[in-house]
């Protein structure tokens, strides 16, 4: 059967519905809106590549700036779905991804968008590689396992394909992933011209979303899913193992200064420590969700819920600027500021004392 709709924790609170083909093929097919305030949009995710800042959003909603946030700009997109996540694979090569499987990619650093799988897309790469599989193997209990997943894939075809993406990472601008809701993953060797579907080789036979993908300054990815759900490659991903959970949470974040950190629901926040090969519990003055961390100066950028905005000092974690009661989404670096991006669209919040606190654009 179709697997029933869940949360999926997008700021951490996005629900994916079953709709009909007709409203879905609608929506992927359908411009994005053109909104008279563009940076009062919703925005979910962004990307940096040097001054160049992407942000994604509501109903296809993205946002380009050449001035490292100062200004914006609408971009013409040919999907008005909610993007939940971009990433840039070169210096002008730029992809965003999001619900209904819709994947984009633009060429010019943003300015310009097209379409290169949808959902439907996505289920039937699931659908050939399940078959292939089911040909190649020799156990009979993972013969019939497979032929289960087989059924749900073609059923959920036929009922109209929901697979939002919730992430993606590019190691080499040829070599890139795809994450996303119940388990799935794609994964490309040659720039996006073919994908192949790799989720249900993961060590995650219950199909937990996947929700972030972060590369170690090892080289190792790691995999942040829902229920402590951690996974980890050190062959860029060619083969992949279950990491010890220090809890059985939903995880969004990851960060790396002297270490890893990861971070989750309700303020949750864990340190890898190398000396002994455990997690350990790092004490925020929160307990609102964390929904992206970067590193500034050596020193950990965390944004949740609630206007969450902490900036790491030594040990201790403090509020950069005024708590709002917006939620923020995701963050970056531009200077002496944050980029940050949420449910009121983007902002920049001043990171020196001498500055103002904080100031809408």
């Amino acid at each position: 059967m179709l697997p029933k709709s869940k949360l999926v924790q997008l700021f951490c609170t996005t629900v994916i519905l079953i709709q009909s083909p007709q409203l879905l093929a609608d929506r992927i097919q359908q411009p994005a809106i053109e909104h008279a305030k563009v940076e009062q949009a919703l925005l979910l995710a962004q990307a940096a590549q040097n001054e160049r800042r992407i942000a994604v959003g509501e109903q296809g909603v993205i946002l380009t700036s050449n001035n490292a946030g100062d200004s914006w700009e609408q971009a013409p997109v040919p999907s008005s779905v909610l993007l939940t996540t971009v990433k840039f694979s070169d210096d002008s090569t730029a992809w965003a991804a999001g619900h209904d499987g819709v994947v984009l990619k633009s060429v010019d650093g943003g300015t310009s968008w097209r379409t290169v799988l949808t959902g439907a897309d996505i289920l039937a790469l699931n659908i050939e590689s399940l078959e292939y599989a089911i040909t190649v193997e020799t156990d009979d209990f993972v013969r019939e396992e497979l032929g289960y997943k087989l059924e749900d894939a073609e059923l959920a075809l036929e009922e109209g394909p929901s697979s939002p993406v919730l992430d993606l990472l590019f190691i080499t601008p040829q070599h890139g992933f795809l994450i996303g809701a119940y388990g799935m993953m794609l994964e490309t060797q040659n720039g996006g011209e073919n994908w192949q579907h790799r989720g249900f080789s993961l060590p995650n036979p219950d199909g937990l979303h996947l929700n972030r993908i972060y590369q170690q300054t090892s080289g190792r990815l790691v995999l942040l899913g829902e229920a402590g759900l951690l996974l980890a490659s050190d062959d860029d991903g060619a083969n992949w193992y279950e990491l010890d959970s220090p809890y059985q949470g939903s995880f969004f974040a990851a960060a790396e200064t002297d270490s890893l950190y990861i971070f989750g629901l309700r303020g949750n926040a864990f340190r890898f420590d190398e000396n002994n090969q455990e997690w350990q519990t790092i004490d925020l003055p929160t307990e609102a969700t964390i929904s992206d961390a970067t590193v500034a100066n050596n020193e950990l950028i965390l944004v949740g819920q609630g206007g969450v905005v902490l900036k790491q000092d030594g040990d201790d974690f403090h509020q950069v600027g005024n708590r709002e009661l917006r939620s923020f989404s995701s963050v970056s670096i531009a200077g002496d500021y944050l980029i940050v991006t949420g449910e009121a669209g983007v902002e920049r919040i001043a990171l020196t004392k001498n500055q103002i606190a904080a100031g809408e654009l």
